[in-house]
């Protein structure tokens, strides 16, 4: 079948919906991408494509149309522009677009308006849409501070349920998101299905195993706000002593800058900074860990998602360390694949971190982190379902 995927973001950014196209592509749908140009999460659109360049291109089979858009920025307005920008670029170019799709499938991160060409399409074209939410709305602004009885906050409680009520059918990643829809959203229950996300092939099956002499701990992925990557370097300062023990941060994004200074500030000799690095290389980083890290604010909106880097730790066969709430700390629990304390608490983190160097249970940890995986999270699975589904709509 014909698919239209929108989604403001694609490769070269690193998010998972490239490879979920590339594979609708080798199962022998035909896959076009509506998406922006690429500026995540540098903030500045990438020189490769700026001036008109690369708005057309074909890559493993995917045709993508790139819309434009301004940078994200590194401030709350050039992050509203950016928004906006892709919104309206993507509604023009779909209004206009000629090419006829079967169904429309939106890979909804923030913002929710990145929807909005595909209610426009779907309005034209009379085709049904498949929403897929890996990021709440407007509960995504609570948690960045915007509050609740707010004229921004209520604005955008009636986007969000004018878009979410226009999709045929919801695809979520937690299933602590299913109360959201229902109760906030007025999202019938009946048109609400769990799809939680997967891990690239190369984490399930390139883990290149690196054994030293010391307790490796690594963080992979986005450094912002809502990351509490900081919440790791705190309990780094509380293990300074501890020369055996090691905190690998690899990632990029808004905080990095602030979570280096807090090393810097502190004297960290404990912690390694890498960078934003290829997926290609993470398999060799990966085979550093003894454990893998994951963190979030303490709030109640982040609590009800489950992070995709949750999925490629338990891939990589690796037991998983967090100081994190809801929704992933009872998948950690339930797994029985590592250790878990409430969100930004550091001094309960640092403790984790001297439990698991000394637990006897590390390789059952990891044995049953890659078991749950493949239980509840496999590529397969979720491809299956996601194609189902599509079908079904079209």
């Amino acid at each position: 079948m014909k698919i239209l995927v929108v989604c403001q973001y694609y490769y070269p950014e690193p998010f998972r919906i490239s490879d979920i196209c590339e594979t609708l592509v080798n199962k022998g749908h035909e896959v076009t991408v509506l998406t922006g140009l690429p500026n995540y999460p540098e903030g500045r659109v990438l020189d490769d494509y700026r001036r008109g360049k690369k708005r057309i291109e074909v890559l493993n089979g995917v045709k993508i149309i790139r819309c434009f858009e301004i940078g994200r920025g590194n401030n709350k307005l050039s992050l509203f522009l950016n928004y906006l920008s892709y919104a309206m670029s993507a509604s023009l170019k779909t209004l206009f677009m000629k090419e006829k799709f079967d169904v429309v499938l939106v890979n909804q991160l923030s913002p929710v308006m990145m929807g909005i060409p595909a209610i426009v399409y779907k309005k034209k074209h009379k085709k049904k849409i498949l929403l897929y939410c890996l990021d709440l709305w407007p509960d995504s602004l609570a948690a960045g501070g915007i509050k609740e009885n707010s004229s921004i906050y209520k604005f955008f409680l009636r986007v969000s349920r004018w878009i979410y009520n226009s999709a045929d059918s919801i695809a979520v990643t937690s299933g602590m998101f299913k109360e959201y829809f229902k109760n906030t959203l007025g999202v019938n229950e009946e048109a609400i299905l769990y799809l939680p996300q997967y891990a690239e092939d190369i984490f399930a099956s390139s883990v290149e195993i690196t054994k030293n002499d010391k307790y490796n701990f690594v963080f992979a992925g986005n450094i912002g706000d809502m990351q509490s990557v900081e919440t790791i370097i705190k309990a780094a300062n509380e293990l300074r002593d501890r020369a055996d023990i090691l905190f690998h941060i690899v990632g990029d994004g808004s905080k990095l800058d602030e979570c280096r200074a807090i090393s810097s500030k502190f004297g960290l000799g404990n912690v390694v900074f890498y960078g934003r690095k290829p997926i290609s290389e993470m398999p060799q980083i990966y085979g550093l860990a003894d454990a893998m890290l994951i963190t979030l604010k303490n709030n109640k909106t982040l609590s009800h998602t489950l992070p995709g880097k949750v999925q490629s730790y338990m891939a990589s066969g690796k037991p998983i360390i967090g100081a994190i709430d809801g929704e992933t700390n009872w998948v950690i629990k339930d797994a029985d694949c590592g250790l878990c304390c409430e969100a930004e608490n550091h001094k309960g983190l640092a403790n984790l971190i001297l439990q698991f160097c000394n637990s006897d249970k590390k390789e059952n940890m990891a044995r049953n982190s890659y078991d749950y995986y493949i239980r509840n999270y496999s590529k397969e699975r979720y491809i299956t379902l996601l194609e189902d589904t599509l079908i079904n709509l079209g």
